[in-house]
């Protein structure tokens, strides 16, 4: 069972391996699609933790930050490194599509004090109690998707499992019509995806589903502002007094950063839980003897997989790290893929092992002040769907490689082809 990128991979790490350091550049969208990134950040790591990549063709020069340690140092220390031009490794034409628009700020791409009052402001909404409360709801909608599954027949579970999962939790927490669910999982896609790519035939195309979205989202806000206060994310920035005031750019860029972060990264952890688990067929037979282990399984996938490949950051002054001197206004790109696999850190960390020491001892959630706030959500949502899982099936076969994403930002599977074998 290949997708015929073997040559492929052993061609970039070949590359990886004899091109002269200077020469390398991380940021490549082929290496991710064909899940060979590895060699590069492994060389980059060893040889060259802090390594400039000058302005090319696709993006302006930036800085490649690649271990454990240093992406830390890094993400918590947001008055020299900060979010406020944007978390995202952006390509000059994507940039120059962005600046034709008004361009509002979500609260991730945003410093204190504006950052925390609005991140206090959507926080209760995946505070332990409103957790506890959606538990069921979650449950309760894993069951019937499954139970809904084909047996014996192909099928693709990113599609069909993933997908439908995270978009009924997402408006669930938006209070959005849940017959419109699959509205927030395509829009998050024309977000994310260059045009080509996805959904995204056009930059016109993702302008036109950009307003569409917001659109609905705006007509949300004018019935939520209007009404009594209620337990959704809309409703919470309506009423706070920190953001019922926000200006409609802001609004519509923290409602961009809520539909991907609550759909992007849980759907491709559960995507990539099945994946791992038929890479390491000793794992999968350990999680059938004990379903205990779900818990850990979830945290070695978040690692494993590392659903967002990084976050970038813009230096505010001159900074010193492993002898190179990041200048005041660079762009700084904290590689969570390298570091998550940074043997320095983390013992045998190519392995998947759900037994892993230390198993929550990871990146992708990022640290400080920006860590991710749904990460208790997607924890519980990956937890709830593989204790249904295990309850149902015996084996989730993977029938050939899945589709990547086409991203050097979101790490993840367009498709996932799989079967159920029948029981005997």
């Amino acid at each position: 069972m290949d997708d015929g990128s073997v040559d492929f991979r052993a061609a970039a790490a070949a590359e990886a391996a004899n091109l002269p350091l200077e020469a390398l550049n991380p940021a490549q969208t082929d290496l991710f699609v064909n899940d060979a990134h590895w060699a590069i950040f492994d060389r980059l790591r060893k040889e060259s933790p802090v390594h400039w990549t000058p302005r090319g063709d696709e993006y302006d020069g930036f800085w490649s930050i690649t271990r454990y340690q240093d992406i830390m140092a890094v993400d918590t220390n947001h008055e020299v490194f900060s979010s406020a031009d944007g978390i995202v490794l952006q390509t000059l034409e994507g940039k120059a599509e962005s600046d034709k628009r008004p361009r509002g700020n979500s609260f991730i791409a945003m410093d204190p004090p504006g950052h925390d009052v609005q991140r206090k402001t959507v926080s209760p909404a995946v505070a332990p109690a409103n957790l506890q409360a959606m538990s069921p709801i979650i449950r309760e909608e894993a069951g019937k998707i499954l139970d809904g599954l084909p047996i014996g027949e192909e099928f693709d579970w990113v599609d069909t499992v993933s997908k439908e999962l995270t978009a009924m939790t997402l408006a669930t927490l938006f209070d959005y019509p849940q017959e419109r669910r699959r509205e927030l999982t395509f829009w998050s896609d024309m977000f994310t995806n260059a045009p080509g790519f996805g959904p995204a035939k056009s930059w016109e195309h993702k302008r036109e589903q950009a307003d569409a979205c917001f659109d609905a989202f705006d007509k949300l806000w004018a019935a939520r502002v209007n009404a009594p206060p209620k337990f959704d994310l809309i409703s919470m920035m309506a009423h706070a007094e920190a953001t019922r005031n926000l200006n409609v750019h802001d609004y519509h860029s923290n409602v961009v950063l809520l539909i991907i972060g609550g759909n992007d990264t849980t759907r491709n952890t559960i995507s990539g839980s099945v994946y791992a688990l038929n890479k390491h067929p000793d794992q999968y037979a350990k999680l059938r003897a004990n379903p205990g282990l779900i818990p850990a399984m979830v945290s070695e996938t978040i690692r494993w997989q590392t659903p967002l490949a990084h976050m970038a950051r813009t230096a505010t002054q001159d900074f010193e790290m492993h002898g190179k001197t990041i200048r005041a206004g660079d762009r700084v790109v904290m590689w969570y893929v390298s570091g998550n696999r940074d043997e320095d850190q983390i013992a045998n960390p190519n392995a998947y092992d759900i037994e892993r020491e230390r198993v929550r001892n990871h990146l992708s959630f990022g640290f400080g002040i920006h860590r991710c706030v749904g990460n208790r959500l997607a924890e519980l949502q990956l937890c709830i769907i593989w204790e249904e899982i295990l309850k149902r099936f015996p084996e989730i076969r993977l029938v050939r490689e899945p589709l990547r994403t086409h991203s050097v930002f979101v790490k993840g599977y367009e498709t996932l082809p799989v079967v159920i074998p029948a029981r005997n």
